[in-house]
């Protein structure tokens, strides 16, 4: 390993980048295995600590190699026990990720860009706009630090038992990097989550969508947000590229690649644009007999919104009447509303660098 000058950082790497990066250098590949599991498993980033490697490979990685994370700039605690972390990205921008503990679970909600190009019309980080994909090292460093900085649960585990891609960015216009985290989250050598525990929420870049049901097949939800596409295209602008239509079958594709697999529908409530009985009734026609959940989403307002949450007995008719129709349809208790926590508040800090209007070259989905 000798003779490079800038070190390799290894945090985000994946199991096969490793191996070669330890092959590469006279190790045997499952040099890389052991290293997951320090790094993931044992929350160890100094080298000299791990004993099962040998001296050589100890020293060598010392010389050649790094594991660098995200600078956390703050923490902020909710009065519910939400806890959400600003991690520094470069320019003084700065990207969010949230956790949530629940009885039996703590779900951490990560962000995979700095912004959104998507634009969405009710969503916080979208009015930023969009500045730069986050790296792998970016997007697993949320996990990691969640896990070294929260107490274990009772029974031992990490703090972490659920991960969500439901934070800042479209996670598929980000596919290289966010693959590559998927992989480590569901290795057993690293942190060894559930597919079923592994979320990735999407506005619906559809090809990405295969994709991914053919390389990882995690749990999949999409934000769906209405029930046509003339106000879908009025909510969620990707729409006009891959119609309502195009992601339902895109959907129905994912989960048949495995048994028992539903896709989750998330569905903001809207006072007065997407929450009528007949936006229920069109909602319940798309989705009947298929393979799906719908999770309604009281609105979360931000600064210069121009919509509003719907009322509560809105949002319960709204979901019975899903019910009637064979829908299971639950609604989402809002979390962390007083530090700006909750879903679609997060915004952190970004600097726009594309035009606001929408088309595939602007959403710079990374493919390889």
């Amino acid at each position: 390993m000798a003779g490079e000058t800038e070190k390799v950082n290894l945090l985000g790497m994946p199991q096969g980048e490793l191996e070669q990066f330890f092959a590469g250098h006279g190790e045997k590949p499952y040099r890389a295995r052991q290293l997951l599991q320090w790094m993931y498993q044992r929350g160890e980033t100094d080298f000299a600590a791990m004993t099962d490697l040998s001296k050589l490979a100890r020293s060598q990685l010392e010389a050649t190699a790094t594991v660098e994370f995200p600078r956390v700039d703050s923490q902020h605690d909710s009065s519910d026990g939400t806890v959400k972390w600003l991690f520094a990205s470069g320019s003084g921008q700065r990207i969010e990720a949230v956790f949530i503990p629940e009885s039996g679970r703590g779900t951490l909600c990560i962000s995979s860009q700095v912004g959104c190009a998507l634009d969405c019309a009710f969503c916080a980080t979208g009015a930023q706009g969009f500045n730069r994909n986050l790296s792998a090292a970016e997007i697993i460093g949320q996990v990691w630090h969640a896990n070294s900085v929260l107490p274990r649960r009772e029974n031992g585990e990490p703090a972490v038992t659920n991960v969500v891609f439901m934070g800042m960015g479209e996670p598929l216009a980000n596919y290289r990097n966010v693959i590559a985290v998927l992989e480590l989250l569901i290795s057993d050598y690293a942190f060894g989550l559930s597919r079923r525990r592994v979320t990735v929420s999407t506005s619906g870049i559809v090809p990405h969508v295969e994709k991914l049901g053919d390389e990882c097949n995690v749990s999949l939800a999409v934000s769906l947000h209405a029930p046509n596409n003339e106000l879908r295209n009025r909510l969620v602008p990707i729409n006009k590229l891959h119609p309502i239509e195009q992601l339902l079958d895109a959907c129905w594709r994912y989960a048949a690649k495995h048994a028992n697999r539903f896709i989750t529908f998330e569905y903001v409530m809207l006072r007065n644009e997407n929450d009528s009985l007949q936006h229920a009734d069109e909602l319940a026609d798309l989705l009947v007999g298929k393979p799906a959940k719908v999770n309604l989403i009281p609105f979360n307002p931000f600064p210069g919104t121009v919509f509003e949450r719907s009322a509560v007995d809105t949002i319960r008719f709204f979901q019975n009447r899903l019910r009637d129709r064979g829908i299971v349809a639950t609604t989402r208790k809002t979390r962390g509303d007083d530090i700006d926590a909750a879903c679609g508040q997060l915004a952190g800090k970004v600097s726009d660098r594309v035009r606001r209007r929408l088309s595939e070259k602007n959403i710079r989905v990374v493919t390889a």
